[in-house]
């Protein structure tokens, strides 16, 4: 059986250049499904969010959602900042989601992943994350959830994910978000006459 190709966008929730979540969605592109691709947008360059420039947006902020339209599902990595997720991500969302009714995430199939130095793997970061799938109209993956604590020992100081039950979480979320992106997308529209 042929399975269609897929493309997923990985969006990490940090700007630092060595960040573990960018690290996660490298590992994240070696361990993908068959006929699926990953790749991964930064979000250096995307303007923090004004209501009064909404309607003539900035090149990056264009690009940005140009490209999650292009994707078929969404991956976040993201780092926990505070017990929550982190500004420069959560800026982000709320560009792409704007003016009202031109949203380029409602209706995209979604998984989350994050690290953090601490042992809880930015557990609390992702929960907060996934409220705001609610409001976007995000479909997401629920399980496994993929919480990778004490990352400066999951990580080599190449930063290679080198944690295999943190590997293992990566491709099984992975696979369901492809199972799941592709069930979305057999399934007929709902007709609104």
């Amino acid at each position: 059986m042929v399975t269609t190709s897929l493309k997923f966008l990985g969006i990490p929730g940090s700007l630092r250049r060595h960040s573990y979540n960018r690290s996660a969605l490298v590992a994240a592109q070696g361990l993908l499904p068959s006929g699926v691709g990953l790749e991964i947008f930064d979000l250096d360059g995307i303007p923090l969010f004004n209501q009064d420039t909404e309607s003539t947006p900035f090149a990056r902020l264009t690009e940005f959602k140009a490209r999650i339209r292009e994707a078929d599902a969404i991956v976040f990595a993201t780092p926990e900042y505070n017990y929550s997720i982190p500004g420069v991500l959560k800026n982000a969302i709320d560009c792409a989601s704007r003016p009202y009714g031109d949203s380029a995430w409602a209706g995209k199939p979604v998984a989350v992943i994050g690290a953090s130095a601490g042992m809880f793997g930015a557990g609390r970061a992702q929960y907060h994350l996934r409220q705001t799938f609610v409001a976007l109209n995000l479909l997401q993956v629920n399980q496994p959830e993929v919480m990778i604590g004490n990352a400066d020992t999951a990580f080599d100081a190449q930063g290679r994910l080198i944690d295999e039950t943190s590997r293992s979480l990566i491709r099984q979320v992975l696979e369901n978000l492809a199972e799941w992106t592709r069930k979305l997308k057999s399934e007929p529209r709902a007709s609104h006459d």
